[in-house]
């Protein structure tokens, strides 16, 4: 069985910020799933605007850590937009062993801390 592709990944981590948005009361806008699109989720709470930029990734690569150069232009987007910025890193790792490949078949491990606000 073939490893994940990149576009597998980012729905998976679409799947689980969308879910999280979604358990937090956060009301949908609009959903961007395509790679490198942004922002992915623009939401609403409490009458604020959201945009929520996700990214899926792979073990042993840190899900937290984005592109400075991409978050500074979806903050400028935001700012524009009146709108408050998280972002939404979600890690995947195979659940049997982090260091094997993950396909499609496979069980697997999630790495979500939240989301994290850009001021």
């Amino acid at each position: 069985m073939s490893q994940l592709t990149l576009h597998e990944i980012h729905q998976l981590a679409m799947k689980e910020v969308g879910d999280h948005l979604e358990a937090e009361g956060y009301e949908f806008l609009a959903v961007n799933s395509k790679l490198k699109r942004t922002p992915q989720f623009v939401c609403v709470k409490e009458k604020k605007l959201y945009f929520v930029l996700v990214q899926g990734i792979l073990y042993p690569n840190t899900p937290r850590k984005f592109d400075p150069e991409l978050i500074k232009k979806v903050k400028d987007h935001a700012t524009k937009n009146n709108a408050h910025l998280f972002l939404a890193g979600v890690g995947f790792a195979n659940a049997e062993n982090y260091d094997f490949p993950l396909t499609k078949n496979d069980p697997y491990a999630v790495n979500f801390k939240g989301l994290e606000s850009i001021h």
